[in-house]
């Protein structure tokens, strides 16, 4: 069989998966995956023969990701705010939601010469990653709860040159940096109810780290622990950024509001969803 009988056959057997939508484009990004080619390439050699144990290698890949398997997960790879990231089940997968609370950080943070900038719940490193490289004055800490995601962290901020400017530290929350002060607290916690479990996903309840999305029976959890928290750490002028979910900004103004946080303002994605929360200290 060709490289182009064999995309057709992947193409098919996806069509039965949880993504039939994505069908086409996933079997190419595994076989590209697989070859270490891009499609530039692959479209220049569709009638070459391919067979044996690649082809066979090709055939579990196509397994995996018909069961469910995110495919970020069965390349090892995926992109945040344009740069590239190592991800595994350990971290989460960054989403492109995220990019609008990296593009409101970076706006705040240009208010100071060198602001100090924590990251909670830091995962693969994405929104520590992205925002060293974008703002090289600031002082940049990372801290998540997990080894395994720190390390990725870690490997990430190494991968884009940023490693020697970020401070890691494992802990909850901000006790690792309990005493100091910071410009900005960025989060992106975990945020769904435990009542919702079976509304996600397949990709994402089965397989995506349980750690990094569920806080408590209304997915508030996390926030009522890290908000306080987060006020007391912030310097006058600083600000709270966090991801919640569709639906919470009422629950989470409230919870700011409770604390003493001031000027408290939603930023909407893409599709019209407040998806970043935003409290400053006065």
């Amino acid at each position: 069989m060709t490289l182009a009988e064999w995309l057709r056959q992947g193409e098919q057997r996806l069509l039965g998966g949880p993504h039939p939508e994505r069908a086409r484009r996933d079997a190419e990004l595994l076989l590209l995956h697989l070859l270490g080619r891009n499609r530039a390439w692959l479209m220049a050699h569709t009638d070459e023969p391919f067979g044996g144990c690649t082809a066979i290698g090709y055939g579990a890949l196509l397994d995996r990701r018909a069961q469910g398997e995110p495919i970020q997960y069965i390349t090892g790879e995926t992109e945040f705010y344009g740069l590239p990231f190592r991800v595994t089940p350990d971290v989460l997968i960054p989403r492109p939601e995220t990019e609008h609370l990296v593009e409101k950080a970076l706006e705040l943070a240009g208010a100071w010469a060198a602001p100090r900038i924590v990251d909670v719940g830091t995962g693969s490193g994405a929104i520590a990653v992205a925002l060293a490289c974008q703002s090289p004055q600031a002082a940049i800490t990372a801290i998540d709860l997990s080894p395994a995601a720190l390390q990725m962290a870690r490997e990430n901020a190494e991968r884009n040159g940023v490693a020697g400017r970020i401070r890691f530290c494992e802990g909850d929350l901000l006790g690792p940096v309990a005493g100091e002060r910071f410009e900005l607290v960025v989060s992106n916690p975990p945020y769904v109810a435990e009542v919702d479990r079976e509304m996600l996903a397949v990709e994402v309840r089965e397989h995506e780290p349980a750690l990094a999305l569920f806080a408590g029976d209304d997915g508030l959890g996390v926030y009522r622990r890290l908000i306080p928290a987060a006020y007391a750490r912030l310097t006058q002028g600083g600000s709270l950024l966090l991801e919640i979910g569709q639906g919470q900004f009422d629950a989470v103004s409230g919870l700011l509001a409770e604390v003493g946080f001031g000027q408290i303002e939603f930023i909407r994605d893409l599709q019209g969803i407040r998806r970043v929360a935003l409290g400053r200290r006065g």
